[in-house]
């Protein structure tokens, strides 16, 4: 992949490694081209993580700050080279009230034959996104839905991209809210006046030592959550609903890893009959899933032993079955025992078994994952 990070973003008292300061100019991390790996600009060394060992919250700090431009990044890419445009929810938002957003491409809706819908899992990852982790120290291919994208639409697949992890937004508590209980007070003005002021000098020096030596949240803030897209198993909901659902395409197909899997078998539960319409195949990797914690039903459950397929952790070889403990879908290896690498790994087997489902459609045969015994050789794939 071909891959140099490049937008305006500003990290300001932070002496990033992976940055480079010019006059007039943003701080840029650096992918190499050739790998898309990050990489000190100067030195070519990977990230480090402990780049000041005293200071661990700080260094927690300086990889939040990275993983927030690299989010702006993969966005960036996700419209650029995918060709996918960004969609605001909910659908009839008003100007001043909290919003999220997904992307899909320009045939999603209209699109007759096939739709790919991508969800990832929990956490600080957003669209366009599995990994965090391994954007950081593998590679964007490993770590980003990117070429899950591309041979989506390579292949003739419409691409809806779900960010179930934008649930909210934080604003700044207004000076009205955090000093409520201070200008209530009985004191007299001027003596309320000299402690205000020996309070912000003292709050001043503390904060100064504070950003440096144990970073926290420099001002307090409180949520506004997103209509109807309030948590992943609202999104995935409200995107069936208003997109999904009304799209043109005959098969629709989802990849969901971890949490995604949960949002997914929530999706169900509550559209069941529209779901087993529409969606031909699941592919799942490591869900976190439990039939028996969400209360699916005899008839869901019988539905994913059909239509979908778990590659979880595993060190058998990629496709090798593996047992489950739960009576739903059949799971298989996904290749690597490492949880954030399922979706990378099962990459090839994914795109293999959705050509299988579509074509057993297609003929009206039902195809049955649990055939998938045996190891697939990758050069079949």
């Amino acid at each position: 992949m071909s891959h140099h990070l490049s937008f305006p973003i500003h990290l300001k008292d932070l002496s990033m490694p992976l940055m480079k300061r010019r006059k007039k100019s943003a701080n840029k991390p650096c992918f190499y081209p050739s790998e898309g790996q990050l990489r000190h600009i100067k030195t070519g060394e990977p990230f480090v993580f402990n780049y000041r060992e005293d200071l661990h919250r700080w260094n927690q700090k300086r990889y939040e700050a990275l993983g927030e431009i690299i989010t702006k990044y993969v966005y960036e890419l996700l419209e650029k080279e995918c060709h996918l445009k960004k969609v605001t929810l909910p659908v009839d938002a008003t100007e001043s009230e909290p919003k999220s957003f997904i992307f899909m491409s320009e045939d999603a809706l209209t699109n007759p034959d096939k739709l790919m819908v991508l969800i990832h899992g929990s956490g600080v990852v957003r669209a366009g996104q599995w990994a965090r982790r391994l954007i950081i120290n593998e590679d964007l291919d490993s770590g980003t839905q990117i070429p899950y994208i591309k041979r989506a639409i390579e292949e003739g697949y419409g691409v809806i991209v779900l960010n179930p992890n934008e649930n909210y937004i934080e604003v700044e508590k207004t000076k009205a809210q955090v000093q409520l209980s201070s200008d209530s007070s009985d004191e007299p003005a001027e003596k309320r006046e000299r402690k205000d002021k020996i309070q912000k000098e003292t709050k001043k020096r503390r904060d100064f030592y504070e950003k440096y030596r144990n970073p926290q949240k420099e001002k307090e803030t409180v949520q506004l959550y997103i209509r109807d897209n309030g948590s992943p198993e609202e999104h995935a909901i409200y995107v069936w609903d208003h997109f999904i659902a009304e799209s043109a395409a005959e098969n629709v197909f989802f990849v969901a890893h971890s949490y995604g899997g949960l949002a997914f078998v929530e999706l169900m539960i509550q559209r069941e009959a529209d779901v087993k319409n529409k969606v031909t195949a699941v592919a799942l990797t490591d869900s976190v899933h439990n039939v028996w914690h969400q209360e699916a039903g005899k008839t869901i459950r019988e539905w994913m032993r059909e239509n979908c397929c778990n590659w979880v952790s595993s060190s058998e070889p990629l496709d090798t079955s593996v047992e489950s403990m739960l009576p739903d879908c059949p799971r298989v290896s996904a290749g690597t025992e490492r949880h954030e690498l399922t979706s990378w790994k099962s990459f090839p087997s994914i795109f293999k078994f959705f050509s299988e489902a579509s074509e057993a459609k297609n003929s009206s045969v039902k195809l049955a994952p649990t055939r998938r015994s045996n190891r697939i050789k990758y050069e079949e794939l």
